[in-house]
């Protein structure tokens, strides 16, 4: 098992989840941007799946499972990871020559903000499937 199913499965087991450090949202290149957006979705598809084995292990008569669904449209790259009622959604919305990246989910503030770092993402999968 990974350092992440691990979490995983000490979160199942009474543990808590940390809710993931976020800092304002930021102006930066469209490149910057783009690259940043697809290295989270990226390593959101891997912790998603390290989360799933690790639930669907422990499933006995309440299954669940995290779910990530891709967004995009005119300006925006995003995609939606969700456990049971809960839900985030990570996008970056391009804007002439910037890009901005958010974090939005049931928690957020009224700032825009985003993830402080990349390694904040399993943090996030971990609060969502937190009870």
């Amino acid at each position: 098992m990974t350092p992440f199913m691990w979490k995983v499965q000490e979160l199942l087991e009474g543990d808590t989840a940390e809710h993931p450090d976020t800092e304002p949202s930021v102006e930066v290149s469209v490149a910057e941007g783009a690259d940043t957006q697809v290295i989270v979705r990226s390593l959101a598809e891997q912790l998603v799946c390290e989360a799933n084995a690790v639930l669907a292990w422990h499933a006995g008569e309440h299954p669940r499972e995290v779910t990530l669904v891709d967004d995009t449209g005119p300006g925006t790259l995003a995609f939606t990871l969700a456990c049971g009622e809960r839900s985030a959604r990570i996008e970056t919305q391009i804007t002439g020559h910037t890009a901005t990246a958010r974090l939005i989910g049931t928690d957020t503030t009224a700032e825009p903000r985003r993830l402080a770092d990349e390694d904040q993402l399993q943090s996030l999968v971990l609060e969502l499937i937190a009870d």
